[in-house]
């Protein structure tokens, strides 16, 4: 059952590598819920479709790199690594985890995205008073 939703989970990020819808209405619940990490919610699969097939006109992932899984009962976590382009050049590299619940068919009921900035630093670097980065806080 494991290795099936790990290759369910490599699919959906395969479709997003390939620009290539593979199978989002078998892949996703009708009512699934999908949450990015930044704020967006999609329900139902067809609205995740359109939301991918809308995406992928304005934007292209180059990379989305599973790092590892963990599994428990009918839940998964994925944490990866993921960059995209966007059309005006900017680029979006950030690491996350993905929460999924399945269905007893194997099937996406619900997927929540959480992002993590890759561009780290240590505040106290300097001394006992935090130095923060000057510019507006990411998305996350």
């Amino acid at each position: 059952m494991m290795n099936r939703r790990e290759e369910r989970v490599r699919q959906w990020f395969s479709m997003w590598l390939t620009k290539q819808d593979t199978g989002i209405l078998e892949l996703f619940t009708e009512d699934a819920v999908y949450i990015e990490s930044w704020g967006p919610m999609y329900i139902g699969s067809r609205k995740i479709k359109h939301w991918f097939e809308e995406w992928n006109r304005r934007g292209t992932v180059v990379q989305w790199d599973i790092r590892q899984f963990f599994h428990k009962g009918s839940q998964t976590v994925v944490e990866w690594s993921f960059r995209n382009v966007m059309e005006d050049g900017r680029e979006e590299p950030f690491d996350g985890l993905s929460l999924l619940r399945w269905t007893e068919e194997d099937k996406i009921a619900f997927l929540q995205e959480f992002g993590c900035q890759i561009h780290r630093y240590d505040p106290y670097q300097e001394g006992d008073v935090p130095r923060f980065r000057d510019g507006d806080a990411r998305w996350f």
